[in-house]
């Protein structure tokens, strides 16, 4: 089924998003009656050689994206996917050749359309007599035997962008322009992956079809399909295999990158994957290499070419010295071209220590028996959060985003994992702010800050004292902090409802003679009660007090989760006193 699309009409797309590409961008200038697209101070270019690009729009931010002082003139666009009109091709050189640049160079990717429309408005211009040279880039890295068309123009052409856009800028002639990105270009390659198609605006068929566990690997950038499929698989997996294939040295149309190789890697998102993805490749991208003992010089990751919303990403490699890398690092006004810090990647010291922990004071309290029922409670709470994480997951699909089991699934790991690696300190103030410290760090979401909060506070009036009055002194301070920062109050359907209730029924503790486990089997009864009450509350705070009908049907998470931890936790104890 094809995606829908958020614009006006399918005919008027492409015009459209270079007006509002123009309209936010004082530096460009659109050509009237084309769909043309040229710098803003195209008059001060006399003398110095331009540089032309395009072709089909869906690549955003390629082609329009790169113009700028540094690197492109404009560029000539067609439809999606479409190469653009001879005619506006034509209408953009004889513009800029009529400023008094030095020359003009196409710089054009390898498709067939592209290449015989900008190559018959060259001839054309040329015949009016108007200096104009043509680059066809081919970097793809998909196809393994030589193919007549040649291989594809993809990502790769950016680069080619940028460095003759430095060699104009620096005021090197046409030839010299010509000659130098030519070479650059056989040092280059770009492989495509993707995890599903893309759809043309007003096609109501997808580009090609993808089974769910399926990858398609060496992909163009007009939506057809690739030229390998395998079966999905890690970030790590896929980036090894796409490298591997790229570098294959039986393959004509490798890249020669080997141990000792200086590149610039571009990671290239297609248009639909998430950032967090293309963070997880690039990561990939560069541990492998260098695990290789290649070189990484630059390393630019975003979207520079994309296929639509393709969910996918190309991997561009280019060999480097340091002259080339020269011309890289060269300023531009590009407005898609990225600010990337003029230093090698490898080499470069990525973590810094942390902060070594304040010192405490000795803790005198006795240890052995008390650490390890605080071990046992603790281990029954991880496994009865654990066995709740489908029902907890569940019920936040309610309200939220479904994955309020798996925090708390988290923050269970954590705590067995620092079970297994010692026992709790015997102090409870301690064993609570350590506690803390793991959740804020392990736990994630507002889950885990509200619990670290609770934690912190709680453990300050524990640490002068723990008889039963300070249990209830703790139990205070910890609501306190969860109101004073989450901004909940009781009856707002979020965890406070079910620990503040608890907590009313903890204020008998400071009685004298109180009867602690009576007292704590009623808390966690009201705290029970509270967390099924929360079905019949409005939210007022939390994700949920976001959902246009505030009312709904079943208990809050949070609320369970709270409670079955009180739960867990009295259990444990009375099992223990009765040993």
């Amino acid at each position: 089924m094809a995606s829908k699309k958020l614009m006006n009409s399918v005919a008027g797309c492409a015009d459209d998003a270079l007006a509002g590409l123009v309209a936010c961008n004082p530096n460009l200038q659109l050509l009237q009656g084309y769909r043309v697209v040229l710098r803003s101070d195209l008059d001060s270019l006399k003398g110095q050689v331009a540089l032309l690009s395009g072709g089909g729009s869906g690549h955003e931010p390629a082609h329009a994206g790169f113009i700028g002082k540094g690197m492109l003139t404009g560029v000539i666009a067609g439809a999606v996917f479409t190469a653009p009109a001879v005619g506006s091709i034509l209408a953009a050189i004889r513009t800029v050749a009529q400023v008094g640049t030095a020359g003009i160079l196409l710089i054009v990717k390898n498709y067939t359309g592209d290449r015989l429309n900008f190559g018959l408005a060259r001839e054309q211009a040329r015949a009016e007599g108007i200096p104009v040279e043509m680059v066809v880039i081919g970097d793809d890295c998909a196809f393994t035997t030589v193919r007549k068309a040649g291989r594809r123009g993809l990502c790769g052409t950016v680069l080619i962008h940028k460095v003759a856009g430095a060699l104009a800028e620096a005021g090197a002639g046409l030839k010299e322009i010509t000659e130098r990105v030519s070479v650059v270009a056989k040092a280059m390659g770009t492989l495509g992956v993707s995890l599903s198609f893309c759809s043309v605006p007003g096609s109501s068929k997808p580009t090609f079809n993808l089974a769910a566990d399926e990858v398609e690997l060496g992909l163009g950038i007009h939506g057809e399909a690739g030229v390998r499929r395998i079966k999905m698989a890690t970030a790590d997996q896929i980036v090894t295999l796409m490298l591997d294939h790229m570098t294959n040295s039986s393959s004509v149309s490798h890249v020669s990158v080997q141990s000792g190789s200086s590149v610039v890697l571009m990671v290239n998102n297609l248009g639909g994957l998430s950032v967090l993805e293309l963070g997880i490749v690039a990561d990939a991208a560069v541990r492998t290499l260098e695990g290789r003992g290649v070189k990484v010089a630059r390393a630019l990751v975003g979207t520079f070419m994309s296929s639509l919303e393709m969910p996918g990403l190309s991997l561009t490699l280019l060999l480097v010295d340091e002259p080339l890398l020269k011309l890289i690092d060269a300023e531009t006004t590009a407005s898609a071209w990225p600010n990337t810090p003029k230093v090698f990647v490898t080499g470069r010291k990525r973590t810094r220590a942390a902060p070594s922990r304040p010192s405490e004071a000795p803790d005198f309290t006795t240890e052995g028996l008390l650490s390890k029922r605080m071990a046992l409670v603790l281990e029954r709470v991880c496994t009865t959060l654990l066995d709740l994480e489908e029902y907890l997951n569940a019920l936040d699909r309610v309200s939220g985003d479904g994955d309020c089991g798996t925090t708390h699934s988290r923050a269970a790991r954590a705590i067995q994992e620092q079970l297994r690696e010692g026992p709790p300190p015997a102090s409870p103030a301690k064993m609570l702010s350590e506690l803390s410290l793991l959740l804020l760090e392990k736990m994630g979401g507002s889950s885990g800050a509200l619990y670290g909060l609770f934690l912190t506070a709680a453990a300050q009036p524990l640490k002068t004292s723990t008889d039963l009055p300070a249990w209830s002194a703790a139990m205070d301070a910890g609501l306190e902090a969860m109101k004073k920062y989450g901004k909940a109050a009781p009856g707002d359907r979020t965890m406070l409802d079910s620990l503040w209730a608890a907590g009313q029924e903890l204020q008998a503790l400071r009685h004298p003679n109180a009867n602690l486990f009576h007292i704590l089997t009623k808390a966690v009864e009201s705290a029970e009660a509270a967390a099924q009450a929360t079905k019949d509350m409005t939210a007022g705070a939390g994700r949920a007090s976001y959902i246009s009908s505030m009312k709904l049907d079943q208990p809050d998470p949070g609320a369970v989760a709270a409670a079955a931890i009180l739960r867990a936790i009295l259990e444990v104890l009375q099992n223990l006193e009765s040993l």
